[in-house]
């Protein structure tokens, strides 16, 4: 490590290549935590194949943005060299290495581990050479009426060419023997699988033999009816493959309409560069060699599999068997009595009394959703505004927006339309909006917006009183069941102030919008937050109490990386509970000796951004919008908003505390860039700070 010394003291180059994690490789080992929670017994067994099939849509997406560009900077010679040093060429080199044993592990847990466990429970996927002469004309007759004729099978020859397949189908490349009507004897056909047909089949209990659930891969059924497909012809092999494209939209957003340019450009996620090539592991190497050859892929970029090429599928899984007993108990949100609507409880008295805090899942999203139906229907209420970045299709917030338009409120939505793979439906919604009579604009040219607001403005008194809802998360009812975020209801008139600003800030136009509160992307929350930072450090060099912790999702930003390198050399205590990208190398000695990384991984998707700084004593604590990357911090509209109210304050302290005391689902990050899982030793209390928040918010509740 290069070092420059002086008389007085030695100084570290914190720009030095070495003390930065490649966020690529950094993502593969978070992507191989998802992985580890399929072996992990505590979990309910369909839980574990979940988590299997979780990995493999994380590695889709992951050739399909990362690798893809990486690919781009290279073909292009816009290589972006990151603090970590590494050149594209590099990083994909790299990234081969790490995610061939990956996916080779992921399928032998597959056949070995989670397959072996569920036929032992009574689900069977049952083999070609297992089906019982009534099952076989049970998949016979579904061939013929629900596959055969929604497919079109490709012989290969000049006047049929090879098709242009689209982003991550199911394939089969056929070796044929023999003259087709024509005369034709081509010896290769392309049979794509429709995307519409289930990937796995149930076959009805009357034709089954024994009790429990018994199923069918699709791939089995068309492998074993390939020949109807070809009649009079010999069917020498027939071998399933899945093509990976590049799936990043690049928008011209100097449009004058973005929603239609977008529009046109949905259609070329189908058919992005190819990025990465799956085959049957028993496909001959010839034929992989052709297959290579046409998408102008490498070895580098085959993945032979040894079962369905798209495990992510296999998710249909959870739906056709009905096995509660194999997932883990259903249970019911928490909800405080006072945000409990009733007759006689309005909910904007009940914010106006006090401040409130809900964590999802374990507390309901419902009042959120009540909150903006009381809105909708209240005669006080004058205008609603509101960030949307995710919603799902049928939204009851969407709903409520949309009822309030119709009855006369001036409703204001920002919809995000490029956020990432709900692009179509954002523009559905926009659509949607817009017909109700609502006013909608799609947020800022160069910069999404990230933000997570509401903000409702209402008669009261003769006087107009704003309410407001900041969140971590998105307006998204599925997705808070299933992913950790703070919502934050207030009637603070500073905060719901500010937030009124950055609302006209995003839909108007004029210079930054000072605020008395909030910190906001991209104008000062990336400096604010440096300086709560330095402050820290300013604090430990006087000898005062200085502590930083930190929760999001990535790390990556490399100002922020370097305030908290100076930070630890300053002597702060520093601990980051970062659920996927960390590029910071902890505990290198005299840069980050003080730093501790770790990352919960378990039942819920960690997802809150709570930022902590002891202060000397005065502590202050965020919730925010933002992760600690480049995007978030620079490219984006972002919101972070202080949690003031002692009580709320000390709840979420209290709450973030139990993530560093886990150590059942924590992950510790080493310096080498390894993770170890953390566990109870012999005579220590088990703590996995999901199961107790789930305890304390839902289940008493």
């Amino acid at each position: 490590m290069t070092t420059q010394a002086t008389e007085e003291t030695t100084v570290i180059d914190l720009d030095n290549p070495e003390l930065y994690i490649n966020r690529e490789l950094s993502l593969i080992k978070f992507n191989e935590r998802v992985l580890a929670q399929a072996m992990d017994e505590r979990h309910p067994l369909l839980q574990r194949l979940l988590f299997l099939c979780i990995f493999s849509s994380n590695t889709d997406e992951f050739f399909e943005i990362r690798v893809a560009e990486l690919k781009r900077q290279i073909e292009f010679g816009q290589a972006k060299i990151l603090p970590d040093g590494m050149i594209p060429e590099q990083a994909l080199e790299a990234i081969s290495e790490q995610y061939h044993p990956l996916v080779e592990r992921q399928y032998e847990i597959l056949n070995d581990i989670i397959l072996p466990a569920l036929r032992e429970e009574g689900i069977r996927f049952l083999r070609r050479e297992e089906w019982t002469e009534q099952q076989e004309e049970w998949i016979n007759n579904f061939f013929n009426e629900s596959v055969m004729p929604v497919m079109s099978p490709v012989g290969l020859d000049p006047s049929h060419p090879f098709p242009r397949l689209v982003n991550k189908t199911l394939n089969f490349i056929v070796e044929l023997d023999g003259k087709d009507a024509f005369g034709r004897e081509t010896g290769l056909a392309i049979l794509p699988a429709p995307r519409s047909l289930p990937r796995v089949v149930r076959l009805p209990d009357e034709i089954c033999d024994n009790d429990g659930d018994n199923l069918v891969f699709l791939s089995s059924i068309i492998h074993a009816h390939a020949g109807d497909l070809f009649p009079g012809m010999t069917i020498d092999g027939c071998y399933q493959f899945r093509l990976t494209r590049n799936a990043d939209l690049e928008i011209d957003e100097t449009e004058e309409d973005l929603a239609n340019a977008l529009r046109s450009e949905l259609l070329s996620r189908r058919y992005g560069d190819a990025v990465r090539l799956e085959v049957a592991n028993n496909c001959p190497d010839e034929l992989v060699e052709e297959l290579l050859k046409r998408f102008n892929l490498s070895e580098d970029d085959l993945y032979r599999v040894d079962g369905p090429v798209n495990l992510a599928r296999l998710m249909q899984t959870l739906s056709l068997v009905k096995r509660p007993d194999l997932q883990y108990d259903v249970f019911t949100p928490g909800l405080s009595k006072a945000l409990k609507l009733s007759a006689k409880n309005n909910i904007f008295d009940e914010i106006r009394k006090s401040d409130r805090l809900l964590h999802h899942p374990f507390e309901s999203f419902t009042p959120v959703v009540n909150l903006l139906m009381a809105a909708a229907k209240d005669p006080n209420v004058i205008a609603i505004k509101q960030t949307l970045y995710r919603t799902g299709e049928d939204s009851d917030i969407v709903n409520a927006l949309c009822e309030a338009a119709r009855n006369g409120k001036e409703v204001t939505a920002v919809i995000e339309l490029r956020a990432r793979f709900d692009e179509e439906d954002n523009i559905n919604l926009a659509s949607r909006l817009q017909e109700s009579g609502a006013l909608v604009t799609y947020g800022v040219v160069g910069h999404k917006t990230h933000a997570k607001m509401m903000l409702i403005l209402r008669r009261e008194n003769q006087q107009l009183k704003r309410y407001a809802h900041l969140g971590t998360g998105n307006y998204h009812a599925g997705t808070a069941k299933l992913y950790t975020d703070y919502g934050y209801l207030t009637a603070n008139d500073e905060i719901t102030y500010d937030t009124h600003r950055i609302f006209q800030q995003l839909t108007g136009m004029g210079k930054i919008q000072k605020t008395q509160k909030l910190m906001h992307a991209p104008f000062t929350l990336h400096k604010g937050l440096i300086d709560l930072i330095n402050k820290e450090a300013a604090h430990a060099k006087e000898g005062l109490p200085a502590k930083i912790i930190i929760k999001c999702n990535g790390l990556t930003e490399p100002k922020i990386i370097k305030a908290l390198y100076k930070a630890s050399q300053a002597g702060v205590s520093i601990d980051l509970i970062i659920r996927s990208m960390c590029s910071l190398r902890p505990g290198i000695p005299g840069v980050s000796e003080n730093i501790r990384v770790r990352s919960i991984v378990g039942r819920f998707l960690e997802h809150t951004r709570i930022f902590y700084f002891e202060n000397n004593g005065s502590p202050k604590l965020f919730g925010a919008s933002a992760d600690w990357m480049e995007r978030n911090l620079i490219n984006r509209v972002e919101t972070c908003f202080p949690i003031e109210p002692s009580k709320l304050k000390k709840r979420m302290i209290e709450e973030l505390n139990l993530y560093l005391q886990d150590n059942c689902q924590s992950w510790e990050l080493q310096t080498d860039d390894t993770y170890v899982l953390n566990q109870p030793e012999e005579g220590e209390e088990a703590i996995s700070a999901q199961s107790s928040l789930l305890e304390r918010l839902a289940l008493r509740a």
